[in-house]
């Protein structure tokens, strides 16, 4: 029986075999490339790698070695494609993207758009982005943010993406995809929840909580501790606010800010009543114009794949080889296809940027329906 040592001298013998063909491999690879740059085929042939991987898989016995060498070869295929991506670069293919480069927003001037009423986390996250004398208005949902965008009545909204304790907000990603309208920055501000309630209530009167629902959840272990108190769910924190202060009932309180108490002529019951000390909301700032600042450093994608093994893991592929670095991903399921999903990933990088440039051609060729959210 040969040594461990004799093995491994054997591997490595074999492995310089395996070196040099991957060379010659690239080689051919690379004039492939060149002729289709010149005749201006599609990197991507789908039908043909799928004949590839059937034909190596059939040389092979085992189906350990069969599934080994079908994997060995789509790495072998897709770096064949990112070689190819940068040909096209090369000759001059330089995937211009259909949004603009400014230098800034026009904050002075803009009209902007929050969800809730006065005293809503939004406003804060929209006074804190755009000043404190910014032309504003309120709408009830998320969706009318949206609509207000799209149809021009206002510049820009301050929409609420993420929170570091309850996690994202799951609608705003389906409106994101579902309307013309982009992320042209972003902003993050503190969240501290206070129980707030008619002034002179007391705490052992209380029977109905109404906030957000997503904010009854950041304070469920305060609340938990009142099992007899009712929990219910309205659009806004400030709109709980301001239902206590119009129904004017004593037994009713709000989860709110402390500066929408202060609006509605609350008094605080409870202050920090946060599960989490550090309690933050990410907030995007959405407009209808394909723009994005030079100095942005975030893009925010979504795309669609098939509902096959490996799809996912060969699509995040285009980020390790471009050096791009992935910082968040998402998924939703599709509408009207069960088990299906649509991804939305944000990675670090600028739109002007050739490597993004070249991540991107790479995406939209390998996946359904790209989408560049925005890039802030």
């Amino acid at each position: 029986m040969a040594t461990l040592e004799e093995l491994r001298k054997q591997l490595d013998t074999i492995d310089d075999q395996i070196v040099h063909l991957y060379e010659e491999r690239m080689r051919v690879c690379e004039a492939v490339g060149e002729y289709k740059v010149q005749s201006g085929k599609k990197v991507y042939d789908q039908a043909r790698e799928k004949a590839k991987l059937a034909d190596v898989a059939s040389k092979v016995s085992g189906e350990f070695n069969k599934k080994g060498v079908q994997e060995l070869y789509e790495q072998l295929m897709s770096m064949s494609r990112k070689m190819q991506y940068r040909q096209l670069v090369q000759a001059g293919a330089l995937g211009r993207l259909p949004f603009i480069e400014v230098d800034s927003l026009e904050k002075e001037t803009a009209r902007v758009v929050f969800q809730g009423t006065e005293g809503a986390y939004g406003q804060a996250a929209m006074k804190h982005y755009f000043g404190e004398n910014c032309n504003c208005f309120h709408v009830r949902t998320f969706r009318d943010a949206m609509e207000a965008i799209e149809d021009g009545a206002a510049d820009y909204a301050v929409l609420p993406i993420e929170n570091s304790s309850a996690g994202s907000v799951v609608e705003m990603y389906d409106l994101l995809e579902e309307f013309e309208n982009y992320i042209v920055g972003e902003t993050i501000i503190p969240i501290t929840h206070t129980l707030s309630g008619l002034p002179g209530a007391k705490l052992t009167d209380l029977k109905k909580i109404y906030s957000k629902g997503i904010a009854l959840m950041q304070a469920s272990h305060f609340l938990d501790e009142h099992a007899d108190w009712q929990k219910i769910s309205v659009v806004n924190t400030a709109v709980a606010a301001k239902k206590v202060l119009e129904e004017n009932d004593p037994t009713q309180a709000a989860v709110c800010s402390a500066y929408a108490a202060q609006v509605y002529g609350l008094e605080v019951l409870a202050d920090h009543i946060n599960n989490e000390k550090d309690n933050y909301t990410r907030f995007i700032i959405v407009t209808n114009q394909k723009i994005f600042l030079k100095k942005a450093t975030k893009i925010s994608i979504c795309f669609e794949l098939p509902h096959e093994s490996g799809s996912l893991y060969r699509i995040l592929s285009h980020f390790i080889y471009n050096d791009l670095n992935m910082s968040r991903i998402e998924s939703r399921p599709m509408e009207g296809k069960s088990w299906e999903y649509r991804f939305f990933v944000d990675f670090e990088g600028n739109l002007a940027n050739p490597a993004v440039k070249n991540a991107i051609r790479g995406l939209r060729e390998e996946a359904r329906n790209l989408k560049i959210l925005g890039n802030y």
